[in-house]
């Protein structure tokens, strides 16, 4: 708990300090004075607000002054661990998981979830693929729709999740369903008009522990952050890129900079080329399930096989880009069709 010798600031009218309000002064005492929460006191402070202890006044400054100070990796592990603490993660029994894949992108401008097309496809190639997420402030089918379109639904708990994996080596548990608390947090956005740190904490929950995660980001100042937070938190294997609605999704119609971490070595950049010539096209969204079948080509399954040749990469099953595009195109071929 921070504290702070300036107390006549904190309570001019004698009046019992609040708990959580020492959280709130150490982000906001202004210039010069305020600072960035520890990690222990960013654990600390985020597990009074999921366990209901702290004023909704109190839970809206807190996340917007850790949005207007800016995501500082220690403080964001911090919140990581309470998040992960409240979502049940690294409890019995385990879920064994092989490719963590966070979805919580929110572009005005998307069409489909072409990336679950890709997850799909990996986990018939025998990798196990957890996804979680919410698509609440998307403006693209989200991923419960996707899902049914391919005659599949969403985990209602870990459990279910776990039973899906062994299935079909694929789910998506929805962040509703994983963390409540985290998934009403997220849901201020409404309210407050901004994303909160709480969407950089979901995507790095890693909830079943996965041995590698492939990342999207918003903007490229968020893929260091996502970085230095995953080498804290000890993780083994993390690819970030900057992906369209902030989803792990490669555009095929330009480069694109992906960056690996992992563990015991210092995070690189990974040049991906283009893999779709000529101008610039939109996937329709009307084209999802028949690139699926194999019934439709062009934008959409070029998406398609450039964020699998992501998920090759993020996995260490390619060690090249050149590589992990012949893979992907090899790996998406072998699918079967249900």
């Amino acid at each position: 708990m921070p504290r702070d010798p300036h107390t006549a600031e904190a309570a001019e009218d004698g009046a019992a300090e609040h708990p959580f309000a020492p959280f709130v002064r150490t982000l906001g005492r202004g210039p010069g004075r305020s600072r960035a929460l520890t990690w222990e006191e960013a654990r600390t402070a985020l597990r009074m607000v999921l366990r209901g202890e702290a004023d909704p006044h109190q839970v809206g400054a807190f996340l917007m002054l850790l949005r207007y100070r800016g995501e500082d990796p220690d403080e964001v592990a911090g919140l990581v661990e309470a998040g992960r603490e409240a979502s049940g993660c690294g409890v019995e029994p385990r879920v064994a998981v092989d490719l963590d894949w966070p979805s919580y992108g929110a572009g005005r401008t998307r069409t489909a979830p072409w990336f679950l097309l890709a997850a799909l496809a990996l986990a018939q190639a025998g990798h196990r693929v957890l996804m979680h997420g919410s698509n609440a402030f998307s403006s693209g089918m989200p991923v419960p729709e996707a899902l049914a379109l391919l005659g599949l639904r969403p985990a209602e708990d870990r459990a279910a999740a776990a039973r899906m994996l062994d299935a079909v080596g694929f789910a998506y548990l929805p962040l509703a369903r994983l963390s409540p608390g985290l998934d009403r947090l997220l849901g201020l956005r409404t309210l407050l008009g901004l994303r909160s740190p709480i969407n950089t904490v979901a995507r790095l929950l890693n909830p079943c522990d996965a041995r590698a995660s492939v990342d999207g980001v918003f903007h490229p100042p968020y893929i260091a952050l996502h970085l230095a937070v995953a080498a804290r938190l000890g993780r083994q294997r993390l690819l970030v890129v900057k992906g369209g609605g902030g989803e792990a999704e490669r555009t095929p119609l330009k480069p694109v900079a992906a960056h690996l971490l992992d563990r015991g070595s210092e995070p690189r950049e990974l040049a991906l080329p283009a893999i779709l010539a000529g101008g610039a096209r939109t996937a329709a969204a009307g084209d999802f399930l028949p690139v699926w079948r194999g019934e439709a080509e062009g934008a959409g399954l070029a998406t398609v096989l450039a964020t699998l040749a992501l998920g090759l990469l993020a996995l260490g099953e390619a060690a090249t880009p050149a590589e992990a595009d012949a893979r992907a195109l090899q790996l998406w071929r072998d699918r079967a069709i249900r």
